[in-house]
Protein backbone atom coordinates (compact mmCIF):
# COMPACT_ATOMS: atom_id res chain seq x y z
CA UNK A 1 0.00 0.00 0.00
CA UNK A 2 1.32 3.43 -0.96
CA UNK A 3 1.76 5.71 2.00
CA UNK A 4 1.85 9.53 1.86
CA UNK A 5 4.78 11.54 3.14
CA UNK A 6 5.17 11.48 6.90
CA UNK A 7 7.44 13.47 9.16
CA UNK A 8 10.46 11.38 10.21
CA UNK A 9 12.10 13.84 12.60
CA UNK A 10 12.99 12.61 16.05
CA UNK A 11 12.66 9.00 14.95
CA UNK A 12 14.95 7.75 17.69
CA UNK A 13 13.03 9.70 20.29
CA UNK A 14 9.73 8.15 19.18
CA UNK A 15 11.19 4.67 19.26
CA UNK A 16 12.30 5.10 22.83
CA UNK A 17 8.90 6.40 23.89
CA UNK A 18 6.78 3.97 21.86
CA UNK A 19 8.87 0.80 21.43
CA UNK A 20 5.93 -1.37 20.40
CA UNK A 21 4.34 0.93 17.83
CA UNK A 22 5.18 1.48 14.19
CA UNK A 23 5.49 4.75 12.33
CA UNK A 24 3.42 3.55 9.37
CA UNK A 25 -0.29 4.08 9.98
CA UNK A 26 -3.22 2.76 8.01
CA UNK A 27 -6.80 3.92 7.76
CA UNK A 28 -8.95 2.40 10.44
CA UNK A 29 -12.08 0.60 9.34
CA UNK A 30 -15.34 2.10 10.48
CA UNK A 31 -17.36 -0.15 12.76
CA UNK A 32 -21.01 -0.25 11.75
CA UNK A 33 -23.63 -1.68 14.08
CA UNK A 34 -25.65 -4.26 12.15
CA UNK A 35 -27.93 -5.24 15.03
CA UNK A 36 -31.56 -5.25 13.82
CA UNK A 37 -33.97 -2.71 15.20
CA UNK A 38 -36.57 -3.94 17.68
CA UNK A 39 -39.76 -5.07 15.93
CA UNK A 40 -42.83 -2.86 16.12
CA UNK A 41 -45.50 -4.51 18.17
CA UNK A 42 -49.19 -4.33 17.45
CA UNK A 43 -49.80 -1.97 20.35
CA UNK A 44 -47.40 0.71 19.12
CA UNK A 45 -48.78 3.26 16.68
CA UNK A 46 -46.60 4.98 14.13
CA UNK A 47 -47.96 8.39 13.14
CA UNK A 48 -47.98 9.21 9.46
CA UNK A 49 -45.40 11.89 8.76
CA UNK A 50 -45.14 13.80 5.52
CA UNK A 51 -41.43 13.59 4.61
CA UNK A 52 -41.60 16.86 2.67
CA UNK A 53 -42.85 19.01 5.57
CA UNK A 54 -39.70 18.60 7.66
CA UNK A 55 -37.28 18.14 4.78
CA UNK A 56 -34.26 20.40 5.01
CA UNK A 57 -32.17 21.12 1.97
CA UNK A 58 -28.66 19.65 2.41
CA UNK A 59 -26.16 22.42 2.85
CA UNK A 60 -23.86 22.85 -0.12
CA UNK A 61 -20.64 22.51 1.82
CA UNK A 62 -17.83 24.45 0.18
CA UNK A 63 -15.34 22.27 -1.62
CA UNK A 64 -11.97 22.00 0.14
CA UNK A 65 -9.02 23.63 -1.61
CA UNK A 66 -7.62 21.58 -4.44
CA UNK A 67 -4.99 19.14 -3.19
CA UNK A 68 -2.87 16.49 -4.85
CA UNK A 69 -1.44 13.67 -2.80
CA UNK A 70 2.23 12.94 -3.40
CA UNK A 71 4.25 10.05 -2.02
CA UNK A 72 7.74 9.58 -0.70
CA UNK A 73 9.82 8.31 -3.65
CA UNK A 74 10.68 4.86 -2.34
CA UNK A 75 10.65 3.69 -5.99
CA UNK A 76 11.12 5.61 -9.26
CA UNK A 77 7.50 4.96 -10.25
CA UNK A 78 6.18 6.77 -7.19
CA UNK A 79 8.35 9.88 -7.52
CA UNK A 80 6.05 11.64 -10.00
CA UNK A 81 2.79 10.02 -8.87
CA UNK A 82 0.07 12.60 -8.11
CA UNK A 83 -3.47 11.73 -7.11
CA UNK A 84 -6.47 13.84 -6.06
CA UNK A 85 -7.46 13.40 -2.44
CA UNK A 86 -10.62 11.24 -2.36
CA UNK A 87 -10.70 9.92 1.17
CA UNK A 88 -14.48 9.61 1.13
CA UNK A 89 -14.48 6.71 -1.35
CA UNK A 90 -15.48 3.20 -0.27
CA UNK A 91 -12.43 0.94 0.20
CA UNK A 92 -14.19 -2.41 -0.21
CA UNK A 93 -15.51 -4.34 -3.20
CA UNK A 94 -18.44 -3.31 -5.33
CA UNK A 95 -22.00 -4.54 -4.80
CA UNK A 96 -21.68 -7.76 -6.82
CA UNK A 97 -25.37 -8.22 -7.82
CA UNK A 98 -25.05 -4.98 -9.84
CA UNK A 99 -21.87 -6.02 -11.68
CA UNK A 100 -20.78 -8.51 -14.34
CA UNK A 101 -17.29 -9.51 -15.54
CA UNK A 102 -15.67 -7.66 -18.42
CA UNK A 103 -14.66 -10.38 -20.86
CA UNK A 104 -14.31 -10.84 -24.61
CA UNK A 105 -11.99 -9.83 -27.43
CA UNK A 106 -13.47 -6.32 -27.54
CA UNK A 107 -11.15 -5.48 -24.64
CA UNK A 108 -8.26 -5.40 -27.13
CA UNK A 109 -10.11 -3.07 -29.51
CA UNK A 110 -11.20 -5.87 -31.85
CA UNK A 111 -14.53 -6.56 -33.53
CA UNK A 112 -16.41 -9.86 -33.79
CA UNK A 113 -14.05 -11.12 -36.51
CA UNK A 114 -10.90 -10.37 -34.51
CA UNK A 115 -9.74 -7.37 -36.53
CA UNK A 116 -8.35 -4.35 -34.67
CA UNK A 117 -10.75 -1.43 -34.94
CA UNK A 118 -9.38 0.72 -32.09
CA UNK A 119 -5.63 0.87 -31.74
CA UNK A 120 -3.59 1.17 -28.53
CA UNK A 121 -5.91 -0.91 -26.38
CA UNK A 122 -5.43 -4.25 -24.71
CA UNK A 123 -4.56 -6.20 -21.57
CA UNK A 124 -5.01 -4.26 -18.33
CA UNK A 125 -6.29 -5.33 -14.94
CA UNK A 126 -9.38 -7.50 -14.54
CA UNK A 127 -12.55 -5.45 -14.16
CA UNK A 128 -16.22 -5.83 -13.45
CA UNK A 129 -18.72 -3.62 -15.25
CA UNK A 130 -21.00 -1.67 -12.91
CA UNK A 131 -24.66 -1.48 -14.02
CA UNK A 132 -25.56 2.22 -13.77
CA UNK A 133 -29.17 3.41 -13.63
CA UNK A 134 -29.28 6.19 -16.22
CA UNK A 135 -33.10 6.19 -16.43
CA UNK A 136 -33.93 6.78 -12.75
CA UNK A 137 -37.63 6.08 -13.21
CA UNK A 138 -38.17 4.76 -9.66
CA UNK A 139 -40.01 7.42 -7.59
CA UNK A 140 -39.57 8.01 -3.90
CA UNK A 141 -36.64 8.96 -1.73
CA UNK A 142 -33.35 7.07 -2.03
CA UNK A 143 -30.57 7.04 0.55
CA UNK A 144 -26.92 7.18 -0.51
CA UNK A 145 -25.09 4.29 1.14
CA UNK A 146 -21.57 5.02 -0.11
CA UNK A 147 -19.50 6.63 -2.87
CA UNK A 148 -17.38 4.23 -4.93
CA UNK A 149 -14.66 4.27 -7.55
CA UNK A 150 -15.70 2.90 -10.94
CA UNK A 151 -12.93 1.61 -13.24
CA UNK A 152 -15.25 1.92 -16.23
CA UNK A 153 -15.70 5.71 -16.07
CA UNK A 154 -13.94 8.82 -14.84
CA UNK A 155 -16.71 10.00 -12.49
CA UNK A 156 -17.48 8.35 -9.17
CA UNK A 157 -20.66 6.37 -8.59
CA UNK A 158 -23.03 6.20 -5.62
CA UNK A 159 -24.77 3.11 -4.27
CA UNK A 160 -28.32 4.08 -3.28
CA UNK A 161 -31.29 2.13 -1.97
CA UNK A 162 -35.00 2.87 -2.20
CA UNK A 163 -36.37 3.73 1.23
CA UNK A 164 -39.66 1.97 0.47
CA UNK A 165 -38.58 -1.18 -1.42
CA UNK A 166 -34.93 -1.37 -0.22
CA UNK A 167 -33.90 -2.04 -3.82
CA UNK A 168 -30.31 -0.99 -4.55
CA UNK A 169 -28.93 0.69 -7.66
CA UNK A 170 -25.90 2.60 -8.88
CA UNK A 171 -26.08 6.22 -10.06
CA UNK A 172 -23.43 8.70 -11.16
CA UNK A 173 -22.48 10.69 -8.06
CA UNK A 174 -22.77 14.47 -8.11
CA UNK A 175 -19.90 16.65 -6.97
CA UNK A 176 -20.01 16.95 -3.17
CA UNK A 177 -22.42 14.02 -2.64
CA UNK A 178 -21.69 12.00 0.49
CA UNK A 179 -23.07 8.94 2.23
CA UNK A 180 -26.32 9.49 4.12
CA UNK A 181 -27.84 12.06 1.74
CA UNK A 182 -31.36 11.71 0.33
CA UNK A 183 -31.92 11.87 -3.43
CA UNK A 184 -35.13 11.52 -5.40
CA UNK A 185 -36.38 11.24 -8.97
CA UNK A 186 -39.36 13.27 -10.18
CA UNK A 187 -39.60 11.80 -13.69
CA UNK A 188 -42.97 10.20 -12.88
CA UNK A 189 -44.41 13.49 -11.66
CA UNK A 190 -44.69 15.51 -8.47
CA UNK A 191 -45.82 13.34 -5.51
CA UNK A 192 -49.04 14.26 -3.78
CA UNK A 193 -47.28 14.52 -0.43
CA UNK A 194 -45.14 17.34 -1.78
CA UNK A 195 -48.19 19.21 -3.06
CA UNK A 196 -49.85 18.81 0.34
CA UNK A 197 -46.73 20.17 2.05
CA UNK A 198 -46.90 23.24 -0.23
CA UNK A 199 -50.56 23.80 0.64
CA UNK A 200 -51.76 22.80 -2.81
CA UNK A 201 -49.75 25.52 -4.52
CA UNK A 202 -48.44 24.81 -8.02
CA UNK A 203 -46.06 27.76 -8.18
CA UNK A 204 -42.99 26.79 -10.19
CA UNK A 205 -40.58 28.57 -7.87
CA UNK A 206 -41.93 26.91 -4.73
CA UNK A 207 -41.79 23.47 -6.33
CA UNK A 208 -38.24 24.08 -7.54
CA UNK A 209 -37.19 25.09 -4.02
CA UNK A 210 -38.23 21.64 -2.80
CA UNK A 211 -37.07 19.55 -5.77
CA UNK A 212 -34.04 21.18 -7.45
CA UNK A 213 -31.50 19.77 -5.00
CA UNK A 214 -28.14 18.19 -5.67
CA UNK A 215 -28.48 14.64 -6.97
CA UNK A 216 -32.21 14.84 -7.76
CA UNK A 217 -33.38 13.82 -11.23
CA UNK A 218 -36.02 16.06 -12.81
CA UNK A 219 -37.51 16.78 -16.24
CA UNK A 220 -35.87 19.77 -17.86
CA UNK A 221 -39.01 21.91 -17.70
CA UNK A 222 -38.96 21.69 -13.87
CA UNK A 223 -35.39 22.98 -13.58
CA UNK A 224 -34.95 26.76 -13.09
CA UNK A 225 -32.98 28.78 -15.61
CA UNK A 226 -29.27 29.02 -14.84
CA UNK A 227 -29.05 25.73 -12.96
CA UNK A 228 -26.05 23.46 -13.54
CA UNK A 229 -27.02 19.91 -14.43
CA UNK A 230 -25.37 16.68 -15.57
CA UNK A 231 -26.60 13.30 -16.87
CA UNK A 232 -28.78 15.08 -19.43
CA UNK A 233 -31.09 13.03 -21.63
CA UNK A 234 -31.97 13.74 -25.24
CA UNK A 235 -35.42 12.16 -25.60
CA UNK A 236 -38.64 11.95 -23.67
CA UNK A 237 -38.47 8.86 -21.47
CA UNK A 238 -34.90 8.11 -22.57
CA UNK A 239 -31.79 7.63 -20.51
CA UNK A 240 -29.10 10.19 -19.69
CA UNK A 241 -26.59 10.59 -22.53
CA UNK A 242 -24.78 13.92 -22.09
CA UNK A 243 -22.41 15.24 -19.38
CA UNK A 244 -21.67 11.91 -17.72
CA UNK A 245 -17.86 12.07 -17.38
CA UNK A 246 -15.93 13.58 -14.48
CA UNK A 247 -16.42 17.29 -13.86
CA UNK A 248 -18.78 17.89 -16.79
CA UNK A 249 -21.97 19.93 -16.58
CA UNK A 250 -24.52 21.80 -18.67
CA UNK A 251 -26.59 24.90 -17.96
CA UNK A 252 -30.31 25.36 -18.57
CA UNK A 253 -30.61 28.71 -20.34
CA UNK A 254 -33.92 28.59 -22.23
CA UNK A 255 -36.54 27.28 -19.79
CA UNK A 256 -39.55 29.59 -20.09
CA UNK A 257 -41.86 27.65 -17.78
CA UNK A 258 -40.48 29.32 -14.67
CA UNK A 259 -41.32 32.73 -16.17
CA UNK A 260 -44.59 31.82 -17.88
CA UNK A 261 -46.84 32.56 -14.89
CA UNK A 262 -45.11 35.74 -13.72
CA UNK A 263 -45.28 39.24 -15.12
CA UNK A 264 -42.02 41.14 -14.95
CA UNK A 265 -41.27 44.76 -15.73
CA UNK A 266 -39.14 45.60 -18.71
CA UNK A 267 -40.08 42.52 -20.72
CA UNK A 268 -39.85 43.05 -24.47
CA UNK A 269 -42.77 42.44 -26.82
CA UNK A 270 -40.98 39.49 -28.43
CA UNK A 271 -40.65 37.75 -25.06
CA UNK A 272 -44.33 38.39 -24.33
CA UNK A 273 -45.24 36.81 -27.66
CA UNK A 274 -43.11 33.79 -26.78
CA UNK A 275 -44.94 33.44 -23.46
CA UNK A 276 -48.31 33.68 -25.16
CA UNK A 277 -47.27 31.11 -27.75
CA UNK A 278 -46.14 28.83 -24.95
CA UNK A 279 -49.52 29.14 -23.26
CA UNK A 280 -51.21 28.22 -26.53
CA UNK A 281 -49.02 25.15 -26.82
CA UNK A 282 -46.72 25.92 -29.72
CA UNK A 283 -44.43 23.22 -31.07
CA UNK A 284 -41.27 25.18 -30.29
CA UNK A 285 -42.22 25.19 -26.62
CA UNK A 286 -41.66 21.45 -26.41
CA UNK A 287 -37.93 22.08 -26.13
CA UNK A 288 -35.57 23.66 -23.62
CA UNK A 289 -32.28 25.28 -24.57
CA UNK A 290 -29.24 23.84 -22.81
CA UNK A 291 -25.65 25.11 -23.07
CA UNK A 292 -23.06 22.33 -22.92
CA UNK A 293 -19.59 22.72 -21.49
CA UNK A 294 -18.09 23.01 -24.97
CA UNK A 295 -20.16 26.16 -25.59
CA UNK A 296 -22.67 24.45 -27.85
CA UNK A 297 -26.34 25.30 -27.34
CA UNK A 298 -28.89 22.57 -28.10
CA UNK A 299 -32.65 22.23 -27.99
CA UNK A 300 -33.69 19.23 -25.88
CA UNK A 301 -37.20 17.91 -25.20
CA UNK A 302 -38.65 19.43 -22.04
CA UNK A 303 -39.54 16.00 -20.62
CA UNK A 304 -35.97 14.68 -20.98
CA UNK A 305 -34.18 13.96 -17.71
CA UNK A 306 -31.35 15.87 -16.03
CA UNK A 307 -29.66 15.61 -12.63
CA UNK A 308 -28.92 18.67 -10.53
CA UNK A 309 -25.25 19.44 -9.92
CA UNK A 310 -21.91 18.69 -11.54
CA UNK A 311 -20.50 15.23 -12.18
CA UNK A 312 -18.11 14.15 -9.43
CA UNK A 313 -14.31 13.80 -9.49
CA UNK A 314 -13.77 17.18 -11.15
CA UNK A 315 -9.99 17.03 -10.50
CA UNK A 316 -9.55 13.87 -12.52
CA UNK A 317 -7.64 15.64 -15.31
CA UNK A 318 -4.97 16.88 -12.87
CA UNK A 319 -3.68 13.45 -11.90
CA UNK A 320 -0.27 12.11 -12.94
CA UNK A 321 0.19 8.39 -13.41
CA UNK A 322 3.90 8.52 -12.64
CA UNK A 323 5.04 5.60 -14.83
CA UNK A 324 4.16 3.79 -18.04
CA UNK A 325 3.09 0.66 -16.20
CA UNK A 326 0.07 2.39 -14.73
CA UNK A 327 -1.20 3.11 -18.24
CA UNK A 328 -0.85 -0.59 -19.04
CA UNK A 329 -2.90 -1.44 -15.94
CA UNK A 330 -5.64 0.77 -17.38
CA UNK A 331 -5.60 -1.13 -20.67
CA UNK A 332 -3.76 1.58 -22.66
CA UNK A 333 -1.01 0.28 -24.93
CA UNK A 334 1.94 2.40 -26.17
CA UNK A 335 1.58 4.83 -29.07
CA UNK A 336 4.50 4.75 -31.54
CA UNK A 337 5.33 7.81 -33.65
CA UNK A 338 5.12 7.41 -37.38
CA UNK A 339 8.58 8.95 -37.87
CA UNK A 340 10.05 6.11 -35.82
CA UNK A 341 8.51 3.42 -38.07
CA UNK A 342 9.67 1.90 -41.32
CA UNK A 343 8.45 3.22 -44.64
CA UNK A 344 6.28 0.11 -45.09
CA UNK A 345 4.46 0.75 -41.81
CA UNK A 346 3.64 4.46 -41.95
CA UNK A 347 3.70 7.30 -44.54
CA UNK A 348 6.16 9.17 -42.27
CA UNK A 349 8.48 6.20 -41.84
CA UNK A 350 11.90 5.54 -43.33
CA UNK A 351 14.69 7.92 -44.26
CA UNK A 352 17.73 9.11 -42.38
CA UNK A 353 17.21 10.90 -39.11
CA UNK A 354 13.92 12.33 -37.89
CA UNK A 355 12.45 13.20 -41.27
CA UNK A 356 8.96 12.50 -42.52
CA UNK A 357 9.87 12.99 -46.17
CA UNK A 358 8.70 16.59 -46.67
CA UNK A 359 5.02 15.59 -46.82
CA UNK A 360 1.95 16.87 -45.08
CA UNK A 361 1.23 15.26 -41.67
CA UNK A 362 -1.06 12.30 -42.29
CA UNK A 363 -2.38 9.39 -40.29
CA UNK A 364 -1.34 5.78 -40.71
CA UNK A 365 -4.08 5.44 -43.37
CA UNK A 366 -2.92 8.52 -45.31
CA UNK A 367 -5.62 10.97 -44.19
CA UNK A 368 -4.66 14.58 -43.40
CA UNK A 369 -4.42 15.07 -39.64
CA UNK A 370 -3.86 18.83 -39.25
CA UNK A 371 -6.73 20.26 -41.27
CA UNK A 372 -7.73 19.64 -44.81
CA UNK A 373 -9.86 16.56 -44.18
CA UNK A 374 -13.40 17.78 -43.72
CA UNK A 375 -15.59 15.91 -41.26
CA UNK A 376 -18.54 18.29 -40.83
CA UNK A 377 -21.73 17.56 -42.74
CA UNK A 378 -23.09 20.19 -45.08
CA UNK A 379 -26.39 18.39 -45.48
CA UNK A 380 -28.58 16.78 -42.83
CA UNK A 381 -27.44 19.28 -40.24
CA UNK A 382 -28.61 18.64 -36.70
CA UNK A 383 -31.90 20.53 -36.43
CA UNK A 384 -31.69 20.63 -32.63
CA UNK A 385 -28.47 22.66 -32.76
CA UNK A 386 -28.97 26.33 -31.86
CA UNK A 387 -25.36 27.55 -31.56
CA UNK A 388 -22.30 25.60 -32.59
CA UNK A 389 -19.40 25.30 -30.24
CA UNK A 390 -16.63 27.86 -30.88
CA UNK A 391 -13.95 26.56 -33.22
CA UNK A 392 -10.46 27.63 -34.29
CA UNK A 393 -10.01 29.94 -31.33
CA UNK A 394 -6.46 31.06 -30.67
CA UNK A 395 -4.94 31.05 -27.24
CA UNK A 396 -4.58 34.27 -25.26
CA UNK A 397 -0.81 34.33 -25.73
CA UNK A 398 -1.10 34.10 -29.52
CA UNK A 399 -3.73 36.82 -29.55
CA UNK A 400 -1.42 39.13 -27.54
CA UNK A 401 1.44 38.47 -29.93
CA UNK A 402 -0.78 39.40 -32.88
CA UNK A 403 -1.83 42.61 -31.19
CA UNK A 404 1.82 43.56 -30.57
CA UNK A 405 2.72 42.92 -34.20
CA UNK A 406 -0.20 45.04 -35.40
CA UNK A 407 0.82 47.89 -33.10
CA UNK A 408 4.38 47.79 -34.38
CA UNK A 409 3.15 47.91 -37.97
CA UNK A 410 1.01 50.96 -37.20
CA UNK A 411 3.92 52.80 -35.59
Amino acid sequence: MLQPRICLRHVQHLRTLLPYTTLRTYAESQVIDHTPAPPITATTTVPEVNPYESSVRPEDTPEPPFQLRSYKPRTPGIRHLRRPVNDHLHRGRAYLPLTFPRKGQHIGGRNNSGQIRVRHRGNGAKRRIRIIDFHRNAPGKHTVERIEYDPGRTAHIALVHNNATKEKSYIVAAQGMRAGEQVESFREGIPQQLLDALGGSTDVGMIAAKTAWRGNCLPLHMIPTGTLVHNVGLRKGGKAQLCRSAGTFAMVIGNKEDDAGTEKEGVSDAEKEDVERQKKGGKKDLYVQVRLKSGEVRRIHKDACATIGTASNSNYNRRQLGKAGRSRWLGIRPTVRGVAMNASDHPHGGGRGKSKGNVQPVSIWGQLTKGGYKTRKKRNVNRFLVTERPRHQQSASKAKKKEKKEKKKKH
